[in-house]
C-alpha cells in the first residue's frame, strides 16, 4: 500500500508540472535572433588539409594562396571566388602545388567565376543565370592575379623542376615538372576567369589560367578567359589536353606554349588578343621526347594592328590544323595590318614532319593572302578565302560557349558566330 501511494504521488506531480508547462509557456527572447549564415569568406592562409568551397558563397582571395601538397580544394559549381588587388610579391593568385588537388567543377548552368573583387557580381545572380558583370567591362584587365596548376609531368627548362613564371622563386610551392605524364591536378570544368593578369614586376604578368608540368591524368575543360592582361592559357611543359577554350580581349596571346608540352588543345574561339592568337614555341634546348604539341579547330578574330596571326620559330614542336581566321586588321588606309609569324620558313625548314595545315582566311577588302600569309605556306596550298565565316569549313564548335559572358555579352551573336 506505502508503494502505491509513492507511485500515485509522483504521477500527481508529474501531470501537474505539464499542465503547468501547458498553461505558461516558457517565453523566449524576442531580441535574440539566429545569426545570419556568412555569404563572404575571406581566405588569407594557405590551403593545407581537404576544403569545400560551397555554391552561394563568395571567397575572397586576400593573397597569393596555395593549395599546398597533399590537400584537395573543391569548388561547387555556382561559387564565386574574388581576388583582392595586389602587385608585386603581393599580387593575388589561387596556386595549385604539385601533389595538391584541384577540383573547381562547375556546369554550363552553374560556371565556377573567378574575378576581381571590384566585381559586383553576386551568388543570386549566378543562380538566375546571369554570369555577366554588372559594372566591369570586358577589357578591363590586371585587376588580380590569375590560377596557376603545377604538377609532376616532364618538362623541357634550364632547371627541372623549375620555378613559374608569376610567382617568386623563394615560394617552394611554385616548382612545377617531374617524370610522370600522367599525373593528375584535378579537374576544371565550366570555369571562367576574368580581369587577372595583375604585374609582379617589369614585363612579368600573370597568365589567367597558368599550367606547369600538369599532367594528362588532369581533365580541363569548357574554359573562359576574359581580360587578362597577359596570356589566356600558357603551357609550360606538362602533357594536359585542354578542350573547349574561349579567350575574349586578353592582353598579349590568347594561347601560349613553352617547354616542350606535349598535349593537345582543341575547339578553341580568340577574340582581339593584344598579341597573336597564338605564340608557339618549343623545348628550351631540345626535346627529349621527340614528339610534339596539337592546336586544332581554332576559329581566331585578330583586329589588333601589328600582331601576328600564329607567332612560330625555328624550334617551335608544334601541328596546327584547322584554323579560321576572320576579323583581320587593317590600317587607316585599308592595307593588311597583321600577320603571319615571319619566323614561318625557320619552322617549316626545321619541321621534322610538323606542319600548319587547313587554314581558311575571311580577307578585308581589297586585300589579299599575300598580305597576311608567306609564300612559303601558300605555296603549300594550306591557306584558302572563304567569302564570310559561315562558308568556312573550319575552326570552332562555337555551339559549346552558349554559357559564357562571352556569349551573354552578345559578342559571339555580333561577330556572327552564333
Amino acid at each position: 500500500m506505502k508503494k502505491l501511494t509513492i507511485l500515485a504521488s509522483i504521477l500527481l506531480i508529474a501531470i501537474a508540472f505539464v499542465s503547468c508547462g501547458e498553461d505558461n509557456p516558457v517565453e523566449t527572447d524576442p531580441e535574440v535572433t539566429p545569426p545570419e549564415e556568412q555569404k563572404e569568406i575571406k581566405i588569407t592562409d594557405n590551403i593545407t588539409s581537404d576544403q569545400t568551397w560551397k555554391d552561394g558563397k563568395v571567397h575572397v582571395l586576400g593573397g597569393r594562396i596555395a593549395v599546398e601538397a597533399g590537400a584537395t580544394l573543391t569548388i561547387e559549381g555556382g561559387a564565386i571566388v574574388k581576388g583582392e588587388a595586389g602587385t608585386g610579391a603581393n599580387s593575388t593568385a589561387l596556386l595549385v602545388a604539385r601533389d595538391a588537388t584541384l577540383n573547381a567543377n562547375g556546369t554550363a548552368d552553374a560556371p565556377v567565376i573567378f574575378t576581381s573583387v571590384a566585381d559586383e557580381i553576386t551568388p543570386e545572380m549566378v543562380d538566375n543565370g546571369n554570369f555577366a558583370s554588372p559594372n566591369l567591362d570586358s577589357n578591363q584587365r590586371g585587376l588580380w592575379g590569375g590560377i596557376l596548376i603545377l604538377g609532376n609531368a616532364p618538362i623541357s627548362a634550364s632547371s627541372d623542376p623549375a620555378s613559374i613564371e608569376g610567382i617568386p622563386s623563394t615560394d617552394e610551392n611554385g616548382l612545377y615538372g617531374g617524370d610522370d605524364p600522367s599525373d593528375s591536378s584535378g579537374s576544371l570544368t565550366y570555369v571562367t576567369i576574368r580581369h587577372g593578369g595583375t604585374n609582379i614586376g617589369e614585363e612579368n604578368e600573370i597568365n589567367g589560367l597558368s599550367l606547369g608540368g600538369v599532367g594528362r591524368g588532369t581533365t580541363i575543360e569548357n574554359i573562359e578567359i576574359v581580360a587578362n592582361q597577359d596570356d589566356g592559357i600558357e603551357w609550360f611543359g606538362g602533357t594536359v589536353d585542354v578542350t573547349n577554350v574561349i579567350v575574349w580581349n586578353n592582353g598579349d596571346d590568347a594561347l601560349d606554349t613553352d617547354q616542350d608540352w606535349q598535349g593537345t588543345v582543341k575547339n578553341v574561339v580568340t577574340l582581339s588578343p593584344a598579341g597573336s592568337s597564338m605564340e608557339l614555341d618549343g623545348p628550351e634546348g631540345s626535346s627529349s621526347s621527340g614528339n610534339a604539341h596539337t592546336i586544332t579547330d581554332v576559329s581566331a578574330f585578330v583586329e589588333t594592328n601589328d600582331s601576328e596571326l600564329i607567332d612560330v620559330d625555328d624550334n617551335t614542336n608544334a601541328n596546327v590544323s584547322n584554323v579560321l581566321f576572320f576579323g583581320l586588321a587593317t590600317n587607316d588606309g585599308g592595307a593588311a595590318a597583321n600577320s603571319f609569324s615571319s619566323d614561318y620558313p625557320d619552322y617549316a625548314d626545321n619541321q621534322n614532319g610538323l606542319a600548319i595545315t587547313s587554314l581558311e582566311a575571311v580577307l578585308p577588302p581589297n586585300t589579299s593572302l599575300t598580305d597576311y600569309f608567306p609564300n612559303t605556306l601558300l605555296n603549300d596550298g594550306e591557306v584558302t578565302t572563304v567569302s564570310d565565316i559561315n562558308s568556312a569549313t573550319v575552326g570552332a564548335d562555337v555551339s559549346v560557349f552558349s554559357w559564357t559572358w562571352t556569349s551573354q555579352s552578345g559578342r559571339l551573336s555580333e561577330l556572327g558566330l552564333e
